[in-house]
């Protein structure tokens, strides 16, 4: 259905061409048409910025398209009482009934309605439970190794520890002196070799190995607690750490 516009040339019809253009860029939709030339030939000269803003602004684009394409595509538009160019006849015009400019839909309506539909298929395109990303593989690998790792057994510190275990005098039986030594049994603590060294004056000394778990065992302790109580220290008069290697 043709467009009508009443003679643009009075203050009437560009206040009704302001209006129909407020919303829309072009008259028949988002590119110039022969619509818009037709429109523009009915006009003696560019519509005032102050009193027809919307008419200035499509009057302003028509005039830098002259000379060139009009890619839109017109639905037919006539002016009544203007010099322009019809694209109507006027036995069409007298038979047409005149439709309302504001029945005709507004194209930034039909924009919103394009981006609507295309968020709509941007949102079918997705795919949930599509097949995984490389990034995706890549972070469950790294679950998947840290999980493995978690299942390891802890590597458990050891060292080992020679201790010079000294008696009272040269009266001391140094077999029961060893035996209360090696009679500590604690969780983490394994005796080793063991020998007797002269110190002076008749009077030997035992010197003994033993390996021990970090987390659990602490030679400190293992003296005070242990062999500086009864009934060790019946046997020991001093018990010193002489050298301490971590495993």
């Amino acid at each position: 259905m043709a467009i009508v516009f009443k003679d643009v040339s009075t203050p009437e019809g560009l206040q009704q061409l302001d209006a129909f253009l407020s919303s829309r860029t072009f008259v028949s939709g988002h590119h110039a048409s022969l619509d818009d030339l037709a429109v523009y030939g009915a006009l003696s000269a560019a519509p005032p910025a102050s009193a027809f803003p919307h008419a200035s602004r499509w009057y302003s684009k028509v005039s830098h398209s002259l000379g060139s394409k009009f890619p839109g595509h017109g639905v037919g538009v006539h002016v009544g009482g203007g010099s322009g160019g019809s694209l109507e006849t006027r036995e069409e015009e007298k038979e047409e009934e005149v439709p309302e400019v504001a029945a005709i839909p507004p194209p930034a309506a039909a924009e919103e309605a394009a981006v609507a539909k295309e968020e709509e298929e941007d949102d079918d395109d997705l795919d949930l439970f599509g097949e995984e990303t490389e990034e995706e593989k890549a972070a469950a690998a790294q679950r998947e190794a840290a999980k493995k790792a978690s299942g390891k057994k802890a590597v458990i510190g050891k060292s080992s520890v020679l201790l010079d275990v000294k008696p009272w005098d040269d009266e001391t039986d140094m077999t029961k002196l060893e035996e209360q030594v090696r009679a500590v049994k604690l969780d983490g603590l394994f005796w080793g070799a063991s020998k007797l060294v002269p110190v002076g004056y008749g009077i030997k000394k035992l010197q003994i190995m033993m390996t021990i778990e970090d987390d659990k065992v602490s030679p400190d302790n293992l003296i005070e607690d242990y062999l500086s109580v009864e009934p060790a220290s019946d046997y020991i008069q001093s018990c010193d750490i002489v050298a301490f290697n971590k495993i």
